[in-house]
């Protein structure tokens, strides 16, 4: 494995640049997760406090991509510091590997934020949450498809990894798009059995949900299309209709959503009561953590008291039914669940959601006011805390139709937004936290003006 040859984003950035290559002969792509890449090479991050990033060149960065979102206190929030360092020390130990009081302290405080959620079972991340949640619904339902929404991404394994961003000469009709792989090893298994559904079209998708409702044990969906396209209120109703009379289980990945459009997430919004939902990202406060609750009758089928044990040699299965296999060494880890109450707790205090939303949105409406003195089409889209800025004044209602933005114009004002020391990732969406201050929103709305004179010109 030879070294990446990389170009500098900025003459500020070279040390990036070089450490960039030093990970590439030892790391395939030199970075440990896909998303993590951009050309011409990822910033190396040193350090974070508040709202801000600082780089191996010591360059300092407001920070809006907050670790894809998970970061909703920013970085380092004293109270998370404080819940993580009380439980090592009360625990004396990293991990128990057995039943634990936050499990269940935990479990309470999302089954009274979470409409849809009566019961918990805890995960290692988003990605996992969803996987679980596919499994329980084919187990309860006994049926073998899975139908997902165009555009969503729910995690990159095989089942779900199908037609997130598909080539529109693949992707079929609109109506009835086809099922893309985006990835190479994904099985024709997969792509047999996973129905893809246009997002925001009730209509389209009814029909297909009616044809295939013999074999569809769930629909899963990001009731805000990556984090920033929002369903149309119609249409979530309509889909939560259709659903329960043909039987099938609705899915909410929430693992966007969650406390970032309201403590109870998209659901509470929406008025909505899935079957399950994947939780990950701010419910673990900065470490990895995922999260599935649904109704007590769907959630129980994963109980293991009576059922078949598959891990023990010899043990005496006779008469036991095989039931829903669901394990994880770290799942429930006391410490993540420290910091995740403590995050939960800081955004339940009084006025500090009605206050980030409203941060946020003065950042939306002056970004926009911005590029409309400079005369380009844009508009931010987004509901809650998060949001994404697209060049058109087209509609954006699902995937199709951001191919009316133009990304090319995007992605030159987010590199030059990175060397303004505006951080994130180039085309992804904003994240606000409840640290993000005035100033900081001031000198982002200064930094785009300076970039887009700088584009222009």
């Amino acid at each position: 494995m030879t070294a990446c040859h990389t170009s500098l984003i900025s003459e500020k950035t070279e040390t990036s640049a070089k450490l960039y290559e030093k990970a590439c002969e030892v790391i395939p792509g030199g970075v440990t997760a896909n998303i993590k890449y951009f050309d011409p090479h990822p910033l190396i991050m040193e350090k974070g406090k508040g709202s801000k990033l600082y780089d191996a060149d010591g360059n300092e960065y407001i920070d809006y991509l907050l670790c894809y979102g998970a970061l909703i206190l920013g970085h380092g929030h004293p109270e998370v510091f404080h819940a993580v360092e009380k439980q090592l020390r009360d625990a004396g130990t990293t991990i128990f590997g057995t039943p634990h009081q936050l499990e269940m302290t935990m479990a309470h405080k999302l089954i009274d934020l979470y409409p849809g959620i009566d019961m918990v079972r805890y995960t290692n991340s988003g990605l996992e949450a969803t996987l679980l949640a596919v499994r329980t619904a084919m187990a309860y339902t006994g049926k073998p498809k899975l139908a997902k929404f165009e555009g969503h991404y729910h995690g990159g394994y095989d089942q779900v990894l199908l037609s997130v961003n598909p080539d529109m000469d693949q992707a079929g009709d609109a109506n009835l798009p086809n099922t893309v792989p985006e990835s190479k090893g994904i099985p024709d298994y997969y792509v047999e059995n996973t129905i893809i559904l246009p997002f925001n079209d009730l209509d389209a998708t009814e029909q297909i949900l009616r044809a295939h409702a013999h074999e569809l044990a769930g629909v899963i969906l990001e009731p805000i299309q990556g984090g920033f396209i929002p369903a149309d209120r119609e249409f979530m109703k309509g889909l939560r209709k259709i659903t329960e009379e043909l039987g099938i289980i609705l899915i909410f990945d929430e693992v966007k959503t969650g406390f970032r459009l309201s403590l109870g997430g998209a659901q509470k919004v929406y008025d909505i009561k899935p079957d399950l939902t994947a939780l990950g990202k701010v419910l673990g406060g900065g470490f990895p953590v995922g999260a599935i609750g649904g109704k007590k009758e769907i959630m129980m089928i994963s109980a293991p008291n009576g059922g078949k044990d598959i891990l023990t040699a010899g043990a005496d299965n006779t008469d036991q039914e095989l039931g829903l296999y669901h394990s994880g060494t770290y799942n429930g880890h006391p410490t993540i669940l420290a910091a995740g109450l403590a995050t939960i707790e800081r955004l339940e205090q009084p006025g500090t959601m009605e206050q980030l939303f409203s941060s946020t949105k003065t950042l939306r409406n002056q970004l926009e006011e911005v590029y409309h003195t400079h005369g380009i089409d844009m508009q931010t889209v987004g509901m809650g805390s998060i949001f994404n800025i697209i060049m058109t004044k087209e509609p954006i209602k699902n995937y199709r139709d951001m191919g009316h933005a133009d990304m090319k114009l995007r992605k030159a004002i987010d590199y030059e937004l990175l060397k303004l020391g505006i951080y994130t990732k180039p085309l992804n969406r904003y994240s606000m936290s409840i640290v993000h201050s005035e100033e900081d929103i001031s000198r982002t709305v200064e930094a785009h003006d300076q970039a887009l004179k700088l584009v222009r010109r």
